[in-house]
Parts: structure tokens; C-alpha cells; sequence
């Protein structure tokens, strides 16, 4: 791992330890210390989710023409004004305001980020890479909110804004971090334009007219919806009302995600990254369906309140083993299926699929709540969906594309080998956009 790359993984990991600081108690922030109740703090996060929104539309242009480094410093900047004034804020206009700063902040990061992180790594180190930043994510967020909880005390505001300045801090480290990360030259896309007609037009026309992007798109939508959108929303529903899960084990569900993706991660990337991506995300398919036919037992009734808990807990650790396998998956995926100059475009475009399966993930709440198994059975559904999303996909993808080892072992049995594969991957590679 060169100085670069340490830096950006350094500055990533800071980060996330701010985030864990403040994610957790916002909601008792705004409606209990500062008194202003659940409808305000609802829109707090609705306002945060609608900075995402705006922002990334117009981020990936931003990052290929100008480079990640401004656009990753500028939105550190955003996030750091946004964090501080929220634990400064007592009205709900100011509150709002913050937030919105603070989700477009945020938002803005995790594309210039990748796309630091494709700049300074190959084909073949690419995905350790984003592992390894998955890692350190999860590491920074399990910290800060584990330390965020010691420091927290809802009779004392001061203690609030206390954390929401360690995050602003947090923000302003990592655009110094930043800063000082010298990357290599990579062509911006009006550079790379002149040199690749394939497919005609730039900016989002390109990308809509890019069918295997597309079909990620669809599936990335679909595996964050599933996952991600649920966790503090419908599943979470579902267990306090059809399991009886007390807010505390709920607590011990979501330690146990963070912790099988502590513990995995690396484990698992010995597993899959020699293999097929698209192979891998149907795989976390089947095992999210598993994961929600244990979290429908949990709800059945049967057996003790202690192993419905153990049920709720396993659930949330199977997902954290998906994700685990995603981590190092999607993310290079990405990177590999762009266009030369147009990176972060494609991570921006990515990343806004992901707020937009984050902002109706709550939509699940009243199924999960209100018709417990049937909330369950669509989801095992919709994993089951994601398998065969993930195969399909795979019939579009180049070699190269879906396993990129395939490089290296041609180039091992020689230069007359990676010739003729050259030229059959170019073949595949054509088809697929």
C-alpha cells in the first residue's frame, strides 16, 4: 500500500469515527434534549437524505473534471459547518438547515473518496482496497458510537454538542489528511473523451446508455433496500412488535452486524476475491434469505424470549457477512464498468442509488410492524431476487469485468495467451456497454 493510499484509508477511518460519534443519538437529540419531538426529528433525517439527493446528481462532472481531492475537501468543509452548527442548533429551522448541510457533506465524500481509491490501485489491488475501507468504516463507526455513548448524557446538552464538534473536527481532519495526497495523473473526461466514442454522449446520457451499469444500478438499488434500508427501519419494527425485542437487544443486534464484519471481512476476502463477482452477490443473496427466515422465526412465538433474541441477533449478523462479501464486490465493479474519465460519474451515480434505497427503506415500517409475515415474505422474495439480479448480470459482464484475477493467470501462461484473451475480453467488453 503506497503513502497515498494510507492517507486516504487514514482519513476514511477518522471519519467514520466522527459519523459513529453523533448517528446514533441524533434522533434523541432533536426530539428529547432539545425538546422539539418526533415529528422534527424525523424531518432532521428527511433532511439529511434530501441533501444527499441534491448534491449527488451533480458531484461525479465535479470529481472527473476537477479531481476528487477539491471535491472530497469542499465537502469535508460542507459537513464539518453542517456537524457544528446541528450541536449548536436549538430551533428546528436551524436544525434542518445543518442537516441538510451535513447529508450533502457526507453524500459528496463517499464517490471522490472511491474515486481517489481507483486512482491509486490497480485492477488487482482494487479490491482489497475497498475492504479494507469498508473495514475501517465499520472499525471508526463501532468505536465512535461505542465512545459517543460513554460521553452522552440527555440532561446535559453541552454534552451533545460536545460530539457534534468532535465530528466537525473529525471532517476538518480529513480535508487536511486529504490535502496533502499527492495523486497520480489520471485524464480528466474531457481529456479521455477525444480518445473513447464508446457510447456516444457524456455525463448521465452516457451511463443510461450503458446496460451493464444499468442493470448494477437496478441491483445495487434492490441489495440496499433489502439491507441497509431496513436495519433501523422496518426490521427493526418487525422485532419490537412481532418478536418482543427490547430496545437494548436491538442494540446487541446491531453491535453483532458490525462485529461479523469486523471479524469477517478479511476472512471472506480470501474467499471471493478469486471468483466471480456476479456469483458472489447472488451468493449474499441466499444468505440474506436465510437471514429473514430466521428473523420470521424469531417473530413465530415459539420457544423462549431468549431465543427469539439469539434469532433477531443471528439475523443481523448474517447480514453483516453479506455485506462483508459486497464490501470488496461492488465497489471495484464500479470502478471496473466505467468509462476512462468518467469514474466519478459512475461512483457518483452509484452512491445516489444507494441514498435513494436508504430514503424508502422506511417504507417497510408499517408491513413490518403491521403484517409481520408478510413483511417477512416479501423480503425473503426480494432476496431471492437479488441472486438472480446478480446472475444476470454476470451473462453482461466481460471476464475481466467479473473476475478480475482472470488478468493474472492469463498473463502467467504467457504473452501468446493474454493476446488472444486480450482480444476476446475486448470482444465481451463491447457487447456488454
Amino acid at each position: 500500500m503506497g503513502a497515498a493510499m494510507r492517507r486516504i484509508q487514514a482519513g476514511n477511518a477518522l471519519t467514520a469515527f466522527g459519523i459513529g460519534f453523533t448517528v446514533p443519538f441524533l434522533y434523541i437529540y432533536v426530539a428529547q434534549v432539545r425538546g422539539l419531538g418526533s415529528m422534527a426529528a424525523t424531518s432532521a433525517f428527511v433532511a439529511f437524505a434530501l441533501g444527499a439527493l441534491v448534491a449527488l446528481p451533480f458531484t461525479g462532472r465535479v470529481i472527473d473534471r476537477r479531481g476528487p481531492v477539491p471535491v472530497v475537501m469542499g465537502a469535508a468543509v460542507t459537513a464539518s459547518v453542517g456537524a457544528l452548527s446541528l450541536g449548536l442548533s436549538t430551533g428546528i429551522a436551524p436544525i434542518l438547515l445543518s442537516a441538510l448541510a451535513l447529508g450533502a457533506g457526507q453524500a459528496v465524500m463517499q464517490p471522490a473518496l472511491a474515486t481517489m481509491i481507483v486512482w491509486c490501485s490497480t485492477p488487482s489491488t482494487r479490491t482489497r482496497a475497498f475492504a479494507l475501507q469498508f473495514f475501517m468504516q465499520n472499525l471508526g463507526l463501532g468505536i465512535g458510537g461505542l465512545v459517543g455513548g460513554q460521553i452522552v448524557d440527555e440532561s446535559r446538552p453541552g454534552s451533545f454538542t460536545l460530539l457534534f464538534g468532535i465530528e466537525a473536527v473529525m471532517f476538518l481532519v480529513l480535508a487536511v489528511v486529504i490535502a496533502t495526497v499527492r495523486m497520480p495523473h489520471v485524464q480528466n473526461i474531457s481529456e479521455a473523451m477525444a480518445k473513447d466514442a464508446a457510447p456516444a454522449g457524456g455525463g448521465w446520457k452516457r451511463l443510461l446508455g450503458h446496460k451493464a451499469m444499468v442493470q448494477l444500478c437496478v441491483l445495487g438499488f434492490v441489495l440496499f433496500f433489502a439491507c441497509y434500508g431496513q436495519f433501523e427501519s422496518g426490521l427493526a419494527a418487525f422485532g419490537t412488535e412481532a418478536a418482543g425485542i427490547s430496545p437494548s437487544t436491538l442494540g446487541f443486534a446491531l453491535a453483532a452486524n458490525t462485529g461479523a464484519i469486523v471479524v469477517a471481512q478479511f476472512v471472506v476476502l480470501k474467499l471471493v476475491e478469486k471468483r466471480r463477482r456476479s456469483r458472489v452477490i447472488a451468493l449474499v443473496g441466499l444468505i440474506w434469505t436465510v437471514a429473514w427466515l430466521i428473523a420470521g422465526f424469531s417473530g413465530l412465538g415459539h420457544g423462549s424470549a431468549m431465543m427469539a433474541a439469539a434469532a433477531f441477533i443471528t439475523t443481523y449478523a448474517l447480514f453483516g457477512i453479506g455485506e462483508a462479501m459486497l464490501s470488496p464486490t461492488l465497489a471495484p465493479l464500479v470502478a471496473d464498468l466505467a468509462p476512462e474519465g468518467s469514474v466519478g460519474q459512475y461512483n457518483s451515480a452509484f452512491a445516489l442509488v444507494k441514498q435513494m434505497a436508504l430514503a424508502l427503506g422506511p417504507l417497510g415500517v408499517p408491513l413490518g410492524a403491521g403484517i409481520p409475515m408478510l413483511y417477512i415474505g416479501v423480503f425473503v422474495l426480494v432476496s431471492l431476487g437479488i441472486s438472480v439480479l446478480a446472475l444476470r448480470l454476470g451473462g453482461r459482464l466481460s471476464p475481466v469485468q467479473d473476475n478480475p484475477s482472470v488478468v493474472s493467470r492469463v498473463v502467467a501462461q504467457g504473452p501468446a495467451v493474454a493476446g488472444k484473451t486480450a482480444v476476446a475480453v475486448e470482444r465481451a467488453e463491447r457487447v456488454s456497454a
